[in-house]
């Protein structure tokens, strides 16, 4: 596997810098063109999808300095076998550890990393390389489904609802040696990993959560609490002990699919756009986002040309939240109102 263009070069990690510097004004925008960890071909156009949507001059309109190092190439293994019912793990372990060393480049670089996909097996290497540089990071999982699933409890084998366990140490003695992943080892504790609107989780998923007293939050949890009160619980919880880096992963179909109708795996019943929006101005608003993802958007599942094209755009939308943009406008200081005064007298001139 190669990175296209000047990728590898511009990722190169520079020493002496650490999660703790300043990133607010460096963006790295790396896209993920992957579709191994599920079933329905066509995420893996997602990225370009996002980009289309207007990313890269919204970013720039908050006064980032965006760095767009373009795709990862990923070559697709001919021959991938299922191993225990997993679905091609040697593509998407392969997939992830490309991934990996690209993140870890780039926020040792000293960006704040967005990651688009692609499915949601690529968290496995964001994650990852993330945590390569920030060990003490903590995850934010926004979703309508817990992706917690370990090879052995999976009813469907595909790796983009795995990704959450191959990361926690709680889980080692659950995880056999699939084949492609021997590269990887968890990283993250239970008590490092939130959960926001869930509404889809498989018996399996439900077991781990409460054996491990992840702190999560269904939609049920959302109507009943608000998301104010989702949020403070959140933050209060991951950052109460000690200031760090946050990863935020968002899954697109966390909002309900009148909104994100253009995802592979829709869910009724989900977040409300201005609960999307406030969850990631919340997040901003902490100073501590390090890095994102934005994943599953299927420009090939929408109806029509406006259902995908609203899908990328609420895709957008979270992603400029996250670092910054506020329903009360642009910041973009202007240092003074002329007066009605000043017109007069250049008119008179």
């Amino acid at each position: 596997m190669a990175l296209r263009g000047p990728l590898f070069r511009l990722l190169r990690p520079q020493l002496g810098q650490t999660c703790q510097q300043s990133r607010a004004q460096s963006v790295a925008v790396l896209g993920a063109p992957f579709s191994r960890g599920q079933k329905r071909r066509g995420v893996e156009h997602g990225p370009k999808a996002i980009r289309d949507a207007g990313l890269i001059d919204r970013l720039s309109g908050l006064d980032y300095s965006v760095h767009d190092f373009g795709d990862l190439n990923f070559h697709h293994l001919e021959k991938d076998e299922p191993y225990m019912d997993v679905k091609f793990p040697r593509s998407v372990g392969g997939a992830n550890k490309m991934l990996s060393g690209a993140v870890s480049r780039a926020i040792g670089a000293g960006h704040t990393l967005v990651m688009l996909g692609g499915d949601h097996s690529l968290a496995i290497g964001s994650v990852g390389g993330h945590a390569q540089q920030c060990p003490d990071l903590c995850l934010i999982w926004v979703d309508a489904h817990a992706d917690i699933n370990t090879p052995m409890s999976s009813p469907s084998g595909n790796l983009h609802g795995q990704p959450v366990a191959f990361m926690l140490k709680e889980l080692t003695d659950k995880m056999p040696d699939i084949p492609g992943f021997s590269w990887t080892k968890p990283f993250l504790s239970s008590s490092d990993l939130v959960y926001i609107g869930l509404r889809d989780v498989d018996p399996g998923e439900y077991h781990i959560l409460k054996n491990l007293g992840i702190q999560y939050f269904t939609m049920r949890d959302i109507d009943r609490l608000g998301i104010q009160r989702v949020m403070e619980v959140t933050l209060d919880h991951l950052l109460s002990r000690k200031q760090r880096p946050i990863h935020l992963s968002f899954d697109i179909d966390a909002f309900d699919p009148s909104l994100a109708p253009a995802t592979g795996t829709p869910v009724n019943g989900g977040l409300t756009y201005r609960e999307g929006i406030y969850i990631t101005e919340e997040i901003h608003n902490t100073g501590l986002l390090s890095a994102m993802d934005l994943v599953e958007v299927n420009p090939t599942l929408g109806a029509t040309r406006e259902a995908v094209e609203a899908t990328a755009s609420l895709a957008v939308d979270i992603i400029a939240s996250s670092l910054g943009q506020t329903r009360e406008g642009a910041p973009v200081s202007i240092l003074e109102i002329p007066s009605v005064k000043d017109d007069t007298e250049q008119l008179r001139l």
